[in-house]
């Protein structure tokens, strides 16, 4: 069991090579999805006393830390881009990946990436919720980040993230006022704004 553990953790740690869209706050690179989901763990253990403290908090760290290790042989799919394929990528990781665990293990993350992919129970809800939230905040604290480089519009923004509504109801009032925030800054064009010879 040991050996199959270890061989788990060497195969995640390609996890630090998968570039994402958004940046960390302060830098010009791209971030890697390692980073992302140890941001949403962090995010996770902060908020959670603060907006929804009767929900299980080991599970939504489990759920956050495995969320994309699937990434490894999927990569990271942009979540405003062609989502072809994406769902199959990521299911023949899943089975490839935790199948170097034990099998009681490997059941037990598979139900984990499973809920958390689902979206329906509270836990999930709420690890989903932070997953798109993360994003909001760097790019609005990056003037526009991966948006602008992007094109990305406010519709595009708002419905994304619309999903955010079935978490705790302070994170998604936080999460409309970041929206219109952008849009009010010019970070994020809406609908009627957008150049049509851009992109």
């Amino acid at each position: 069991m040991l050996a199959q553990a270890i061989q788990f953790i060497i195969e995640s740690e390609k996890l630090k090579s998968v570039e994402r869209q958004t940046s960390p706050l302060g830098l010009s690179r791209r971030e890697n999805s390692a980073e992302h989901s140890w941001t949403l763990t962090l995010a996770a253990t902060v908020l959670i006393p603060a907006v929804a403290p009767d929900l299980d908090q080991l599970r939504i760290l489990q759920m956050l830390i495995i969320h994309d290790i699937v990434e490894v042989d999927a990569g990271d799919t942009f979540c405003y881009g062609d989502q072809t394929g994406k769902a199959e990528r990521e299911q023949e990781s899943a089975e490839r990946l935790f199948g170097l665990l034990s099998e009681k293990t490997a059941k037990e993350f598979h139900q984990l990436w499973r809920e958390f992919e689902d979206n329906e129970t509270p836990e999930a809800c709420f690890a989903n919720s932070l997953d798109r939230l993360m994003p909001l905040i760097q790019n609005y604290h990056s003037k526009g980040g991966s948006w602008i480089r992007h094109g990305v519009t406010y519709e595009q923004v708002y419905d994304r993230n619309r999903q955010i509504q079935n978490g705790p109801p302070e994170l998604w009032k936080y999460t409309e006022a970041l929206i219109e925030a952008a849009a009010n800054e010019g970070l994020l064009p809406r609908g009627s704004e957008v150049d049509p010879h851009k992109g």
